[in-house]
């Protein structure tokens, strides 16, 4: 099991990582100033984050309002990270249009590519994180 600095150290370097690599990247590709974009990166990473927690707080209050318990199927996982992704993509769409000063099929365009980027790198990240700094062992596991 990680300890809490441990999974504080995580999050902070995977955000900010991230930042630092899609910042000047996502400028290039779409063609757009590095201060724009990082301001929609930082606000981005910001609001997901917070809707993370508003989502999940929601999800599992309406979870255990319809059905007495919170536990997930493999089926209702991937409806709830389906479902996450949509709402965060609805909320920030008109955002990032309007500050980009572009279409929103443009910006739909970009959020799927922010989208795909961070699972790729979610998975890269996550394997570098455990090569460099291994979880310990549960205490009493084999």
């Amino acid at each position: 099991m990680r300890s809490t600095a441990d999974r504080i150290r995580q999050a902070v370097s995977f955000e900010l990582l991230g930042i630092m690599i899609v910042t000047p990247l996502f400028a290039w590709v779409f063609n757009h100033p590095m201060g724009d974009m990082g301001v929609l990166v930082v606000l981005g990473a910001t609001a997901a984050t917070a809707w993370n927690y508003l989502f999940n707080l929601g999800f599992d209050h309406l979870l255990h309002w319809c059905r007495g318990d919170i536990r997930k199927t493999m089926l209702l996982r991937v409806g709830h990270a389906l479902l996450f992704e949509a709402t965060l993509l609805v909320l920030l769409l008109p955002i990032f249009a309007w500050w980009l000063d572009t279409s929103l099929i443009a910006v739909l365009a970009m959020e799927l590519s922010f989208a795909v980027f961070y699972m790729i790198y979610a998975f890269v990240f996550t394997w570098g994180y455990d090569t460099l700094f291994p979880p310990q062992r549960a205490q009493g596991a084999a």
